[in-house]
């Protein structure tokens, strides 16, 4: 789904949902206590914020969450099997794409705004000509971050 349709559907899917959350962690979080176990928490803690009702099962996209209170049913590729799912993922990934977009207005040279997160060519460039911002994960381990000697 383009970045376009899911900004479109934003607005539907907050009217349809009974109730919605988003959990954003910074990168130093990450860098601390790792991007999956981050990731685990935060997902945890937004179906804790939603308070379903004893009845009610949510589902979550691919990972089993051990520490989360809440039942809960991991859907291997969710997103593509679930309507609430696809839902929760479109409220994400536009409150991600919203974020970077302001990040590029206050990082500039980064392009941000245009990569939204996702590593490309041009933004490992613009690593190499002026460094990372105080945006980036330093404990991203990837080859780009290696051959420009940021791992760690």
């Amino acid at each position: 789904m383009t970045a376009e349709r899911r900004e479109e559907l934003f607005p539907a899917v907050l009217r349809a949902a009974s109730r919605a959350s988003v959990v954003v962690r910074c990168a130093r979080g990450i860098d601390d206590r790792g991007l999956h176990v981050t990731n685990i928490e935060a997902l945890s803690r937004a179906l804790e914020r939603l308070r379903p009702g004893a009845e009610a099962t949510c589902l979550v996209d691919g990972f089993s969450l051990r520490e989360c209170a809440v039942p809960h049913r991991a859907v291997i590729e969710g997103d593509g099997t679930s309507a609430a799912i696809a839902a929760a993922s479109v409220l994400a990934k536009v409150t991600r794409d919203r974020y970077m977009h302001r990040a590029g207005r206050e990082h500039p040279g980064w392009g941000f705004e245009e990569h939204v997160g996702y590593s490309t060519p041009e933004h490992r460039e613009a690593i190499e000509r002026i460094g990372i911002s105080p945006l980036h994960r330093r404990s991203f381990q990837s080859v780009a971050y290696a051959q420009l000697e940021l791992a760690g």
